[in-house]
C-alpha cells in the first residue's frame, strides 16, 4: 500500500481523525512503534526523510492535524481492499485506534452510578467489531508498546480486557483533551499500570471502613437525636469522608502543611466532626441552641467554619474550613485568596505547602457563574495557587426536583473544568477504595503539575435537599432505588468480610463503638493536636475587640516624604517611556520637591510608598489597576522599546527602600465576583497587608454583590472574621450615563451598622494619603469602601500641598476653607464628593459671604463629634441643606438626614437639594445632566423646598 493510497482512500481519515492523531502521537514518541507505511506517511507529510527507529525528532502537530481536518471536510470515504500483509497492517492500526478510543471515551462505559438507573450507552468506538475485528482475531498478538500495561505485546483479548478494566470500571477518567502530552502520558501510566485498581493493605481497608462507619454513624445519630432538624445529611455520599482523609494524608506526604477547604452545606457537619475533629458535644450544643458566643449575630451551624491541627505520618497538618453562606459556590474565590496569602507568607512559590480543596455540588458546579470565574483565575500570575483539588459530591439530581435534562447543557456536571484543561476522575461512590485512589492520584497530579484536578464522586442523596423534604414526590423512581439501597458502609463491610479482612461481627462492632463515642461526646478522630501552633500562623489578637477610633498618626516628616517621592520618580536610564507617561513622572518629581501641589495619583503613590517602606505590604488588583482606568496611576511603567510583551516593565513602588515590604499591582481578568472574593479571602488571612480591590467603574461592584452583602459587611458579626479589605469604587456624576456614574453609595450605607465597615468619599490627595495610611496604622481591621473620584483625578482645585502629608490626619469632616466670618453665616451646605467643587464655584460666582460649605469625607461611621463641632462654629446658622449629585432616592440623603438631625440645634431646619428620585442611577442625555446639575447647585443656595426636617 502506497502513501498515495493511504491519502486517497483510507477510512482512517474523516470522522476518525482523532484516532489518527493518537497514532501520530505514538509515532512522535517512538517511530518504530507504528507500522512502516504509517511511519513513511508521517515522514512524508512533514516533508522530512524517513529515519531509523530512533525517537529523536521535533515535529509539530499543526501540519498533521491540519491535514486530518481537511480530509474530514471531504466527508465519508470508501474502504479499500487490502492484501494479506495490508490486512495485518490495518489490524495493527485498528488496535491502536481501539486503545485511543478507550482512553478518549471509555468513561462512557464506566460503572459510575450506585443506583444503576441507566443502561450503558451505545459507543461503537469501544466495540472491536467496529474496527473489523472478529472472534477469530481475539488471540492475534499486537504491539502495545505505547501502553503502560507492562507488556510490549499482547493478544487482542488481553488488550480489550485490560482497557475495559482500566477505563470502564468504578473509575472513569477524562484527560485526553489535555494539550500537554506529558500530562496525558502521566495519566495513562498511572491508570494503565495498575488497571485503575487500588491495591490497599488489610489495615488500610479497615481504616476506610472506619471512616465510612463514622460518616454514616454521625448522620444516623443526629437523625435519631434531633428529628427533623436541618443538617444536610451526607447519607448516600459517605465515601466523601474517605476521600477527604486521603487528601489530607497524601497531601501531608507530599509536603502540604495546610489544607484550606471550601464547601457548601451537604456533608459539612460530617466534615467538621469526622475530618476536622470538632467535638461532637459542641455540635450538639448548637443543635440545642446552647452555643455560647459573643458575636452580635452568629450564624446557623451548617455555615460555620472551623480550624484544627491534625497529626499525619508526615507531620502536623493545619486544616481550615471556610465559613460560607447559602450562596453555595461563592466560597470558591474566598478560599483561593486565603490560600494565596498563606502561600506568600511561607514563601511557598510553587504552592506545595498550602493545598486548596473546593467541595462542590453537581448542580451548583455546572450552574453557578462564580465557578467559571474562579477557574479562570487558576493559572494567572496574580491569583494562581499551584492548582486546586475539586471534589464534587454528585447527587445526580441537582436540588431535589431537578430533572438532569434541565440541570445543565453538558454531558457531565464537571465539563466546565475543560475550559482550563483540568482532568476529571469520575468515581462510583459505592466503591470507597476507588474514591481513595482517585484522591491519591488527584493530589499527586496537582503536586506534579501545579494544575487543577477534579474528583467527581457519583453518589446519591438519601434524604433529599434537607431533612424536611420529601424527594419521592418529584423523583419516585430514583427514590425507590435509594430506599432499597443498603448503604455504602454495609456494602463495603460485606465485601471485607468476604475477603477475610474483618470478621462477620466486626462491622457491627465498629458501628456500636462510634455510637457510644457520640453518646459520650468524644472526638471522632484522634489525634487532634490541641497545643500545636505553626510559626506561620497569624495572630489576630492585636486587631480584635478594639474600640473604634477615627484618629491615627498618619503624618510623615517632610524629609521622608521627599525621599519617597524621589524614589518613586526615579526610573532606569535605559527605560524608554511613552511621552505621556514621561510627563506624568516629571510632574510627580516636581510635586515631590514641593514645587507644585500633589494630584490624586501622587497622593496614592505617596501612601503606598510610605506603607511599604514601613513594612506594610500593598496588594492592589482590578481591571486596569496598573495604569488606572482613567490613566491616572501608572504604577507600572512600560518600556516603549521592548520587543517582547513579557519584558520591559518597571514598578517604582517596588524600589522604594532596601528591605521594603512587597508592592503588588495586578491587572485582573474581567471578573468582579471572583476577584473581589479572592481579595476578601486574602485579607482575612493577612491583616498586615493593605489589600485593595478596584472596580473599573464603581457600579461594576454590582456583579459582586453577594460578596459585599454576605462577607464584607456581615462576616465579622456572623462569624467573627475580621477583614481590612479596601474597595476603590469610582463614583461621580460627569454626564456619562446611568452605568458609569454611580457606585450605588446608598447600598453600602444601608449595610452599615455596629461599626461593621467604613464608607468614605475623600476629595483631596492628602485625604486619600491619610485614609490609606490610617487603614493600616490603626490597631483594628474593618473593611473600607472608598468612593473614589473621576474628574477630581485632574481637577485643578483638587490638589494638596506636600506639607498636608507632613501634618494633620484624615479628616472625617473637612471644614470650610474660605476666609469668612462664622458670625455672618446663615446657611450651611453639607455635601460629599465631587459636588463640593461645583458648590464652591457657585458661591464664588455669587460672591456670598454668609454660606458655609462643609464636606463629609466619612459617611460611616458617622462623625458625630466632628460635625457637632463644625455646627458650633456657626451660631447664626438656621438653614441646613444637604446637596448631592445622586437622585433623591439614592446617594447618602436618606441615610444621613437622621444623623444630621440628631446634631442640629434648636430652631434649625434641614432641606435637600439634588436630583429628583429616579429609577435609573443617572440620565443618559448630557444636556439633561448639565441642566440637572445646574439646578441642584443653584437649589443649594435657594429657598428650602420639599420635605424639610426641623429641630
Amino acid at each position: 500500500m502506497t502513501i498515495q493510497q493511504l491519502r486517497a482512500n483510507s477510512y482512517l481519515f474523516g470522522g476518525n481523525a482523532p484516532y489518527v492523531e493518537e497514532l501520530y502521537e505514538t509515532y512522535l514518541a517512538n517511530p518504530g512503534a507504528v507500522p512502516d507505511h504509517w511511519r513513511d506517511y508521517f515522514d512524508a507529510l512533514q516533508h522530512v526523510p524517513a529515519v531509523d527507529g530512533s525517537n529523536s525528532r521535533d515535529i509539530p502537530h499543526a501540519p498533521v492535524v491540519s491535514a486530518f481536518a481537511q480530509r474530514a471536510k471531504s466527508g465519508p470515504t470508501r474502504p479499500i481492499t487490502f492484501s494479506s500483509d495490508a490486512e495485518m497492517s490495518r489490524k495493527r492500526v485498528a488496535a491502536q485506534q481501539l486503545i485511543a478510543a478507550y482512553r478518549n471515551v471509555g468513561v462512557r462505559w464506566a460503572d459510575l452510578d450506585p443506583l444503576k438507573r441507566t443502561e450503558r450507552p451505545q459507543i461503537p468506538d469501544l466495540d472491536p467489531a467496529f474496527y473489523g475485528f472478529t472472534d477469530a482475531d481475539l488471540e492475534t498478538v499486537f504491539n502495545t508498546s505505547n501502553t503502560y500495561f507492562g507488556k510490549e505485546s499482547m493478544s487482542l483479548r488481553e488488550l480489550v480486557n485490560n482497557l475495559h478494566e482500566t477505563y470502564c470500571g468504578s473509575i472513569g477518567a477524562e484527560f485526553m483533551y489535555l494539550s500537554d502530552q506529558g500530562q496525558k502520558r502521566w495519566w495513562q501510566q498511572k491508570l494503565e499500570s495498575i488497571r485503575t485498581r487500588p491495591n490497599f493493605s488489610a489495615e488500610k481497608k479497615r481504616e476506610i471502613l472506619d471512616k465510612l462507619t463514622a460518616a454514616e454513624g454521625l448522620e444516623r445519630y443526629l437523625a435519631t437525636r434531633y428529628v427533623g432538624q436541618k443538617r444536610f445529611s451526607l447519607e448516600g455520599g459517605e465515601s466523601f469522608i474517605v476521600g477527604m482523609d486521603e487528601v489530607i494524608q497524601r497531601g501531608g506526604e507530599l509536603g502540604s502543611q495546610e489544607v484550606i477547604i471550601g464547601m457548601a452545606h451537604r456533608g459539612r457537619l460530617n466534615v467538621l466532626v469526622n475530618t476536622l475533629g470538632k467535638r461532637p458535644k459542641d455540635l450538639f450544643d448548637e443543635f440545642e441552641g446552647k452555643h455560647a458566643s459573643d458575636l452580635p449575630s452568629g450564624d446557623v451551624k451548617y455555615h460555620q467554619g472551623f480550624s484544627s491541627d491534625v497529626s499525619t505520618p508526615a507531620g502536623p497538618v493545619h486544616l481550615s474550613l471556610a465559613f460560607n453562606p447559602s450562596h453555595l459556590e461563592i466560597v470558591n474565590p474566598v478560599v483561593e485568596g486565603s490560600v494565596r496569602a498563606r502561600q506568600e507568607r511561607r514563601g511557598d512559590k510553587k504552592g506545595q505547602q498550602v493545598l486548596p480543596v473546593l467541595v462542590h455540588g453537581d448542580a451548583s458546579f455546572a450552574g453557578q457563574g462564580v465557578v467559571m470565574e474562579t477557574l479562570a483565575l487558576a493559572q494567572t500570575r496574580g491569583y494562581s495557587t499551584g492548582g486546586t483539588l475539586h471534589i464534587v459530591i454528585n447527587n445526580q439530581i441537582g436540588f431535589t426536583t431537578s430533572d438532569p435534562r434541565d440541570a445543565r447543557s453538558t454531558l457531565y456536571c464537571t465539563d466546565v473544568v475543560k475550559m482550563i484543561e483540568a482532568p476529571v476522575l469520575h468515581v462510583n461512590g459505592d466503591d470507597p477504595e476507588a474514591v481513595a485512589l482517585c484522591c491519591q492520584l488527584a493530589v499527586d497530579y496537582r503536586a506534579e503539575f501545579s494544575h487543577d484536578v477534579v474528583v467527581d464522586i457519583v453518589c446519591f442523596r438519601k434524604l433529599g435537599h434537607n431533612e424536611q423534604d420529601t424527594p419521592a414526590v418529584t423523583q419516585p423512581l430514583m427514590y425507590k432505588k435509594i430506599a432499597a439501597h443498603p448503604g455504602t458502609r454495609k456494602l463495603y463491610a460485606d465485601r471485607l468480610v468476604s475477603q477475610g479482612v474483618i470478621g462477620a461481627d466486626d462491622g457491627d462492632a465498629m458501628v456500636q463503638r462510634y455510637r457510644q463515642a457520640m453518646e459520650d461526646g468524644e472526638r471522632a478522630i484522634e489525634p487532634v493536636l490541641s497545643n500545636y501552633k505553626s510559626k506561620f500562623a497569624v495572630d489576630w489578637t492585636p486587631f480584635l475587640n478594639r474600640k473604634w477610633t477615627d484618629n491615627a498618626d498618619t503624618a510623615l516628616p517632610l524629609s521622608e516624604l521627599k525621599r519617597l517621592a524621589e524614589r518613586i520618580t526615579t526610573v532606569p536610564s535605559d527605560l524608554k517611556l511613552h511621552p505621556l507617561v514621561e510627563k506624568v513622572v516629571a510632574d510627580r518629581a516636581a510635586m515631590g520637591r514641593g514645587e507644585v501641589p500633589l494630584d490624586w495619583g501622587m497622593g496614592e503613590h505617596m501612601a503606598f510608598a510610605s506603607l511599604v517602606a514601613n513594612g506594610y505590604p500593598v496588594r492592589l488588583s482590578g481591571e486596569d489597576s496598573g495604569r488606572g482606568t482613567f490613566s491616572h496611576r501608572h504604577a507600572v511603567l512600560h518600556d516603549q522599546g521592548r520587543e517582547r510583551w513579557d519584558a520591559g516593565s518597571y514598578v517604582p513602588l517596588q524600589n522604594v527602600s532596601d528591605g521594603q515590604a512587597p508592592f503588588v499591582v495586578i491587572d485582573s481578568i474581567l471578573s468582579e465576583e471572583a476577584v473581589l472574593g479572592f481579595e476578601y479571602g486574602y485579607s482575612t488571612a493577612d491583616p498586615n497587608t493593605l489589600v485593595i480591590w478596584e472596580a473599573q467603574f464603581g457600579d461594576f461592584a454590582n456583579g459582586a454583590q453577594v460578596l459585599i452583602d454576605q462577607f464584607i459587611s456581615a462576616g465579622e458579626v456572623k462569624w467573627g472574621r475580621a477583614s481590612g479589605l479596601t474597595l476603590f469604587l469610582p463614583h461621580g456624576y460627569e454626564g456619562q450615563g446611568p452605568e458609569h456614574s454611580s457606585a450605588r453609595l446608598e447600598r453600602y450605607l444601608q449595610l452599615c451598622a455596629e461599626t461593621n465597615m467604613q464608607v468614605c468619599q475623600p476629595t483631596t490627595p492628602a485625604q486619600i494619603f491619610h485614609l490609606l495610611r490610617r487603614q493600616m496604622i490603626r490597631p483594628f481591621r474593618k473593611p473600607l469602601v472608598v468612593m473614589t473620584p473621576k474628574s477630581l483625578l485632574r481637577h485643578h482645585e483638587a490638589r494638596s500641598p506636600l506639607s498636608d502629608l507632613a501634618t494633620g490626619h484624615f479628616h472625617t469632616v473637612l471644614e470650610e476653607v474660605q476666609d469668612i466670618d462664622p458670625a455672618r453665616v446663615k446657611r450651611m451646605i453639607m455635601c460629599s464628593g465631587r459636588v463640593y467643587y461645583d458648590l464652591v464655584a457657585e458661591r464664588k460666582r455669587r460672591e456670598l459671604q454668609d454660606v458655609a460649605i462643609v464636606r463629609f469625607e466619612q459617611l460611616y461611621p458617622f462623625p458625630h463629634k466632628a460635625f457637632a463641632a463644625e455646627l458650633k462654629r456657626y451660631p447664626q446658622v438656621r438653614d441646613l441643606v444637604w446637596c448631592q449629585d445622586e437622585p433623591q432616592n439614592q446617594g447618602a440623603w436618606f441615610f444621613i438626614q437622621h444623623h444630621i438631625h440628631e446634631n442640629m440645634l434648636d430652631g434649625q431646619r434641614l432641606g435637600y437639594s439634588g436630583r429628583p428620585a429616579s429609577a435609573s442611577t443617572a440620565v443618559g442625555y448630557y444636556a439633561k445632566h448639565a441642566e440637572q446639575q445646574k439646578e441642584l447647585v443653584a437649589g443649594a443656595f435657594g429657598k428650602l423646598k420639599g420635605f424639610i426636617l426641623t429641630k
